[in-house]
């Protein structure tokens, strides 16, 4: 037992070493219709991007309203303190190269086409999603 002890303590600290140094992939799933709900899930993710994440960010139910061209102006006003809007941020985070989706349902249930969509954003695929949801590495933050 003593002569095991050290490779397993040294077998443990590799593991834990390379899980510290595996880049954590957020996803973050909005469904919140509230304007400040929806602002702060974007600020936290621009945080967790500027913290060394990928970030992924779905958008269902109310909350899917951020990605269309033609958004209410609760998605587009600009809150304090920083006068940001959800809408706003969201559109920097793609920018670091974060990838927005609505989820599969919004579209058909809004009555509108992939072309109501912000440049960038599409609709999610829910095989692709659920495996994102389920890699080893995923952070998910819902609001």
């Amino acid at each position: 037992m003593k002569r095991a002890l050290p490779g397993l303590c040294a077998a443990l600290t590799l593991a834990t070493t390379a899980a510290a140094e595996e880049t954590p992939d957020l996803v973050t799933v909005l469904t919140s219709a509230e304007p400040q709900t929806q602002l702060m899930s974007m600020v936290l993710t621009m945080q967790s991007i500027q913290q060394g994440a990928s970030a992924h960010i779905l958008l269902c139910g109310p909350a899917g309203d951020l990605a269309l061209k033609d958004a209410p102006a609760s998605a587009t006003a600009p809150q304090k303190p920083r006068d940001m809007s959800p809408q706003g941020l969201m559109q920097s985070i793609m920018e670091t190269g974060a990838s927005v989706e609505v989820c599969a349902i919004y579209l058909p249930n809004k009555g509108v086409g992939a072309d109501a969509l912000l440049d960038g954003v599409t609709p999610a695929q829910p095989p692709a999603m659920a495996a994102r949801l389920l890699a080893p590495n995923a952070r998910i933050m819902s609001f």
